[in-house]
């Protein structure tokens, strides 16, 4: 209970400051968008706004995942927070769609000769996107493994693409001062396949959580070393394991001297029990099957 309520105030806690950044961001490029005359550094604006958004999605989504069960959810919620990252892959994947049809729309400008050259304002707003988008990846990233959040890691990969984004600008901003302003819908071309594989990334891992993947084997290894260092278990018949959200529920069957008094045996399928749980900080329930040997 007090992990999951630490859990929440640490997503609240980025996100907040994810929002206040993006909004703070959105308001500088629009506006050097304005004064360059930069129709590129405009839409990078609205970009980063789209990411408030896609915040919300996070808050809401971790905010519904960390309710306690009741009677008609009794294996409890953790599941709407790998909705919530599926929607945010939705919104990664509209984004790089956006950006595509834009990109499109500028080679086929460039074609006519009709594209503008900015000024050197949106060059500053471009380089200034990429070095605070790419740190609030890293930020965001390193909470979201800290308490296994797929949408809060799906809301970090929001914040790579847009400085994917603002490279493309910075490329096309650099190179219409060249004198090659087609430089930068080629450049949101090749950036949209990022995009587009994170999108993917983020959807598979949160269906995985949805449909009782089992852990990678590293880490089932890692749970039976743990079984068989409890005194009185002399084997192990099976171990299923289920990914349930960010939680992971265990089954496992421990072979125990036949001769065991039903305390006894229960005694060592608790330990089991209370080792696998504080050992995984992930595992929300543990089941212990006890077979005689």
């Amino acid at each position: 209970m007090q992990k999951s309520e630490s859990n929440k105030k640490t997503a609240y806690k980025v996100s907040l400051l994810t929002i206040f950044v993006n909004v703070a961001l959105s308001v500088f490029k629009f506006i050097a968008g304005i004064f360059a005359k930069s129709g590129a550094m405009i839409s990078d604006a609205i970009h980063s706004a789209s990411d408030v958004f896609s915040t919300f999605i996070v808050m809401i989504g971790i905010k519904a995942a960390n309710k306690q069960a009741d009677d008609k959810h009794q294996y409890g919620h953790e599941r709407i927070e790998c909705v919530a990252a599926i929607l945010l892959a939705v919104v990664l994947l509209i984004t790089g769609v956006g950006i595509a049809i834009d990109g499109v729309n500028k080679i086929m400008q460039g074609f006519d000769g009709t594209l503008a050259v900015p000024g050197v304002l949106a060059l500053i707003a471009a380089v200034v996107s990429i070095m605070v988008k790419e740190g609030m990846f890293w930020y965001t990233k390193h909470f979201a493994k800290k308490i296994n959040s797929g949408a809060m890691m799906a809301d970090a990969w929001h914040h790579r693409s847009d400085a994917l984004s603002s490279i493309g600008s910075l490329i096309g901003v650099g190179g219409a001062m060249l004198g090659l302003p087609i430089l930068d819908p080629v450049a949101s071309l090749v950036i949209c396949i990022f995009i587009f594989k994170a999108a993917i990334d983020i959807a598979k891992d949160a269906l995985d959580k949805m449909i009782d993947t089992a852990c990678d084997q590293e880490e089932v290894e890692q749970m039976k070393k743990v079984i068989l260092s409890v005194d009185g278990v002399l084997g192990i018949d099976d171990v299923k394991t289920r990914l349930f959200g960010d939680k992971v529920y265990i089954d496992v069957e421990i072979c125990c001297d036949g001769n065991l008094s039903l305390y006894d045996a229960h005694d060592v399928a608790e330990k089991v029990h209370d080792l696998l749980e504080k050992t995984f900080d992930n595992v929300k329930h543990c089941n212990v099957h006890v077979n005689p040997k």
